[in-house]
């Protein structure tokens, strides 16, 4: 399974040929449009089934992550969990309070008291997924695991265990180099 997401990250999502500036503000050579592998079909099938297959270590009540990285993710968990007779909800955080209706920062199936875990596409400094938590705990939930497709080996990995956070990734750049 995960030789096979590898190849479709590689041939749909990883780009090494010219400069990009990152979400971080930094540049690089290597970029990873995750969100291409993700809302794939076959790609977002193998990534539920590596996550669930990671998650089987941990209690969590609900999925969730930053809305759009993580929307496709927390998806494909919640469908093939449902699949599997192991019903895991997800939520989606929003960046900015929605200025009208309910104003909810996080949508969907989260509660507080909840066991979560969290999961985006590609961690680089970890420092957004550090503020989705926040807003997690902030509303009364409990942040048992971050998760992520990919880990740049830029820094995030040390960001969120800094943070009291176990961070597992499917692959790391060394993995797609």
């Amino acid at each position: 399974m995960k030789d096979c997401l590898r190849e479709i990250l590689l041939k749909k999502s990883v780009v090494k040929d010219r400069e990009f500036t990152l979400a971080s503000g930094k540049t690089s050579n290597f970029y990873c449009d995750a969100r291409v592998t993700t809302l794939d079909p076959e790609g977002a099938t193998l990534c539920g089934k590596i996550f669930l297959q990671m998650l089987s270590e941990f209690r969590v009540d609900s999925v969730g992550g930053y809305s759009i990285g993580a929307d496709p993710i927390v998806t494909a968990i919640a469908v093939l969990s449902h699949l599997e007779k192991r019903p895991l909800p997800a939520f989606i955080i929003r960046k900015e309070e929605k200025a009208h209706g309910t104003r909810k920062s996080i949508e969907g199936n989260f509660h507080p008291g909840d066991r979560v875990a969290l999961f985006d596409d590609v961690i680089t400094s970890g420092g957004s997924i550090i503020k989705g938590a926040e807003q997690v705990e902030a509303h009364g939930g409990k942040v048992e695991v971050i998760m992520a497709v990919l880990d740049r080996q830029e820094g995030g990995r040390e960001t969120i265990e800094s943070r009291g956070y176990r961070f597992l990734s499917i692959f790391t750049k060394q993995d797609l180099s």
